[in-house]
């Protein structure tokens, strides 16, 4: 995923192989890997499977993996890396071998329904003149196997690709990009009955435009919309905004007959100082209010009857990722399964971290919600954080001193986190009062430590 400006659940996404488009949408989530302290493939699709989670995305096609998923009854989208689109784009014989390793041993037990070639192409210029050859290679590898049929090839593109997004009525692709790869790709996902995969996050377009795009309005939450100059027609969601910018850029290269799945959107739980509106609940009004409305039916201002098909980014926090905080911060669970904040998956109901209300330029929390330290943090940096919380902060520390209620377990771990749950309560849990130097996260079952409880409230 790449962090781009703008102007982008569960149950799970991918359309399946007899049919592009429901009465309702369908939430799909991204299983990303890149972390050194996630559950084995085995008890990730347990966790799937106890959220009624039908879908998932890859960004490999990893063996292990793929046999975790057999007889799974979850759909699979797999997917050919962008260091090997050179070599598949330029060899026949590549995709077939390809093919003949990383899909044809595994499916049907492994229901792979969708082959993801290359991932964001449109940002990496080396590789766009190889995406759509090795895309047509890898379909007659398919072909020859008599898979075209049951498993669609397609490529993720970023927001990005975009040369104009607002309003959506202007949306266009970028001029070098319309012949060199959007033109092509279209035609050949036309050809093969196909989608066109994106990737899109509201998150990006609000945190750099937070003094114009209102936070309501990128949150699915009420608000009184936005009227776009160009048709007339309203938008209530910044999601519907960008997803029918596409489809107007879509529709200016005459292929308004090409559906479009978007394979990519969420909101992250924690970021760095300048990453406005990265916060939990905020993540948990996103992602929630997504699902439900995925979930409720029907499609965007433009293309009302086409239902939203969407794969939530992503599972689980990856450790790994590079780039600023919130790369780290996706996820929808934390590598021990525990939930980051709990939604709905399957649209019902409301999410247990309640929608945030506005407090003049103030985002507070009003569900159930505490802050604790992160595990992987230094020392350094949680002493600090525990030192100015029960300093500058005046959080209430005195359960935590020697012989007191909240003294043991005696870790700095457990300490620091008493001592930010207190000053967060006392900040009525608004935005930005759990992060200390960015060690601190907020969660939303009670934490754990030793005979201590943790207040939720003063």
């Amino acid at each position: 995923m790449v962090s781009y400006l703008p102007c982008l659940l569960f149950s799970l996404l991918l359309l399946s192989s007899s049919s592009f488009a429901a009465e309702t949408g369908k939430i799909g989530i991204n299983y990303g890997r890149i972390a050194n302290n996630l559950p084995t493939p085995t008890q990730v699709v347990q966790l799937l499977k106890s959220q009624s989670i039908t879908r998932a995305k890859l960004y490999d096609s990893d063996p292990t993996v793929l046999k975790a998923f057999a007889n799974s009854g979850i759909s699979l989208v797999v997917a050919l890396p962008n260091e090997n689109l050179t070599a598949a784009a330029n060899s026949q014989s590549y995709t077939d071998t390809w093919v003949e390793t990383n899909i044809v041993p595994y499916h049907p037990a492994t229901a792979i329904s969708a082959i993801a070639v290359g991932n964001e192409v449109n940002v990496d210029s080396n590789n766009v003149p190889h995406l759509v050859p090795a895309m047509s290679n890898l379909y007659e590898s398919l072909k020859s196997k008599k898979l075209d049929d049951v498993i669609k090839i397609s490529s993720p593109i970023s927001f990005n690709a975009l040369g104009s997004s607002y309003p959506s009525s202007s949306g266009v692709f970028k001029e070098e990009l319309v012949s060199t790869l959007v033109q092509p790709m279209l035609e050949f996902l036309k050809k093969t009955s196909s989608y066109l995969m994106v990737n899109a996050y509201p998150f990006f377009a609000y945190s750099g435009n937070s003094d114009q795009i209102g936070l309501d309005y990128a949150l699915f939450r009420p608000n009184s919309g936005v009227v776009d100059s160009g048709n007339g027609l309203k938008y209530t969601s910044l999601f519907e905004a960008q997803l029918d910018a596409v489809f107007a850029a879509m529709s200016a290269l005459k292929f308004d007959d090409v559906k479009v799945v978007v394979t990519e959107t969420g909101w992250p739980s924690q970021g760095d100082e300048n990453e406005v509106g990265a916060n939990a609940a905020n993540a948990a009004s996103y992602n929630g209010n997504l699902v439900k409305r995925v979930l409720t039916g029907g499609g965007t201002p433009l293309r009302p009857n086409d239902p939203l098909d969407v794969y939530l980014f992503a599972l689980f926090n990856e450790n790994q990722k590079t780039g600023p905080t919130s790369e780290r911060n996706y996820g929808l669970f934390y590598p021990n399964q525990e939930k980051v904040y709990s939604i709905s998956l399957t649209g019902a109901g409301a999410a247990a971290v309640a929608p945030a209300v506005n407090e003049g330029s103030k985002v507070i929390v009003t569900g159930q919600t505490w802050c604790v330290a992160n595990e992987e943090a230094s020392k350094e940096k949680l002493q600090n954080g525990l030192d100015w919380a029960c300093g500058a902060g005046q959080a209430d520390c005195r359960p935590i001193q020697p012989g007191a209620t909240c003294y043991n377990p005696g870790s700095l771990v457990a300490h620091a986190s008493y001592a930010f749950n207190s000053y967060y309560q006392l900040k009525a849990r608004a935005s930005g009062t759990c992060d200390f130097g960015g060690v601190a996260h907020v969660v939303s079952q009670s934490p754990k430590f030793g005979a201590c409880t943790f207040p939720t409230g003063y």
